[in-house]
């Protein structure tokens, strides 16, 4: 999710300064196309990529805890399920993403971003949090179309220009509590828009995602960070959460139109 490049403790040292999840979001990566091959498909395609494997990794190795949050078993993982977890990320590398229809390509960018973040994680046993590794969303982690990939440039460079929804936030995940949950499938193209739905319906409703508390919402750093995704203003952004609010929630934020905070959990999503 978030990449912040800046020594944020100076920054907000300094005088006459903005709240900081503005500042935040100003250093927040944007969502521009790195290389227009990867904009090209085939919109009448029937194709569909082949994601058995991870969908076979999943139902193994993540897990729905009682809070609610999908945690994943990372010291559990067999020899055979990294080699596994390996050769289908390779065999997404080979996959001509040109030829297929827009939902295919977007669930095949998510899938690919979360199986290589959770190949990371597995790359460097014992780490409590996904910032612990150094650089782990700039160092290249896929090659597709002859182009080596990283994190950031597959979520900003390929899935945010492309996809222009604020859902595909609630499907990436960063390895971390404050994430919205790894799914426990694949994302396919066939029936990626309610995917999106469920996944932003889950996020949304839960406290990681937006809480109350006497009458103050706390929302996810998520929701400061891309704010401008979710639409042009903080009125905007309220919208997009009660779209996805159960009920109860939606009535306690009718006429809300503003957050007292944000705040996000960068520990693992590692299950004890």
């Amino acid at each position: 999710m978030i990449r912040l490049l800046i020594g944020l403790a100076f920054v907000l040292a300094a005088p006459a300064i903005a709240a900081p999840i503005a500042i935040e979001r100003q250093f927040a990566p944007k969502s521009a196309l790195i290389d227009p091959r990867f904009e090209a498909l085939s919109p009448d395609s029937a194709a569909a990529v082949d994601h058995g494997a991870w969908a076979r990794f999943l139902a193994s190795y993540v897990i729905e805890s009682p809070a609610g949050i999908n945690l994943v078993r990372y010291d559990a993982v067999a020899a055979d399920d990294r080699k596994a977890l390996d050769d289908y990320i390779s065999a997404l590398e080979s996959v001509d993403v040109a030829a297929l229809s827009r939902p295919e390509q977007i669930a095949f960018w998510i899938n690919l971003y979360n199986a290589a973040t959770v190949r990371l994680i597995l790359r460097n046993p014992g780490v409590k949090s996904i910032r612990d590794i150094r650089k782990p969303w700039d160092t290249a982690t896929a090659t597709v179309l002859g182009r080596a990939l990283t994190l950031n440039e597959i979520e900003h460079g390929i899935i945010r220009p492309i996809a222009k929804d604020p859902r595909i936030h609630y499907a990436v995940n960063c390895a971390s509590m404050g994430c919205p949950n790894l799914a426990l499938e694949p994302f396919a193209g066939t029936k990626l828009d309610a995917q999106l739905d469920a996944a932003a319906r889950r996020y949304v409703n839960h406290p990681r995602g937006v809480r109350l508390n006497g009458g103050k919402v706390a929302l996810s750093k998520i929701y400061g960070w891309y704010r401008d995704d979710f639409g042009k203003d903080d009125a905007a952004l309220f919208d997009h959460l009660r779209r996805y609010a159960d009920p109860p929630l939606a009535e306690q934020l009718k006429g809300v139109s503003k957050a007292s905070s944000y705040d996000y959990d960068w520990s693992l999503n590692a299950a004890p």
